[in-house]
C-alpha cells in the first residue's frame, strides 16, 4: 500500500448544509462539487415554474440530467431551432459552442443535475447572488455584472429580439 501524504486529494462526503447555492435571474444553481481547476463541476439546477433561461452559447460543454419536473430544451441545427421536452431520467447534452436555452412552462419547478467545467462553475458564482436564509442583498446592477462577466468569459447571449423569435419573452431584471 502506498504512503498517504497530507497534500493528496481525499475522498469525502459533501453534506447538504455545506452546499452553496446561487440565484441567477430566477433559476438557482447548487454546487454539489466546487469548481476546481481541471475537475468537472457538478451542480443541481432548479428552474422555477414559468421561468426561462435565455438563448446563449459558450465553449464549455454541459450535460443535464432531469430529476424532477419537465422542461423544454432548445436545440439548434442546420434545420433551425427546436424545443425538445426533457423529462425525469432524460439527458440533454450541450456540446461546447452549441446555442441552447431552457423554458419551464409548467406549474412546478424543474430540477436537474448539471455536469460541466470548473470554468462555468466559477462563472455562475461570479454572476449569481448567494442564496441564504433571510433578506437577500442584490448587487447594484446584477444584469450589467452578468454582461461584463459574459464578455470576459467569451459567452454569447442572444438579444431580446432573438429570444422572442425562439419563444422566450424576457422581462427587465
Amino acid at each position: 500500500m502506498r504512503e498517504i501524504t497530507s497534500i493528496e486529494p481525499v475522498a469525502h462526503v459533501i453534506r447538504r448544509e455545506d452546499i452553496e447555492a446561487f440565484e441567477v435571474f430566477g433559476p438557482t444553481v447548487e454546487y454539489l462539487t466546487q469548481p476546481r481547476d481541471g475537475e468537472p463541476c457538478i451542480m443541481r439546477g432548479t428552474i422555477p415554474p414559468h421561468v426561462s433561461v435565455p438563448l446563449h452559447s459558450h465553449a464549455d460543454p454541459e450535460t443535464f440530467m432531469m430529476i424532477f419536473g419537465v422542461v423544454e430544451g432548445l436545440s439548434h441545427s442546420a434545420d433551425g431551432f427546436e424545443w425538445i421536452e426533457v423529462r425525469p431520467g432524460d439527458i440533454f447534452h450541450v456540446p461546447g459552442g452549441a446555442m441552447h436555452a431552457f423554458r419551464n412552462q409548467t406549474g412546478e419547478p424543474a430540477i436537474m443535475l448539471i455536469v460541466s467545467t470548473d470554468r462555468i462553475g466559477r462563472f455562475f458564482q461570479e454572476v449569481g447572488s448567494p442564496v441564504r436564509d433571510g433578506p437577500q442583498v442584490r448587487p447594484f446592477d446584477p444584469f450589467e455584472r452578468f454582461l461584463q462577466a459574459s464578455k470576459r468569459y467569451g459567452y454569447w447571449n442572444a438579444s431580446p429580439e432573438e429570444n422572442a423569435r425562439v419563444g422566450i419573452v424576457l422581462t427587465a431584471p
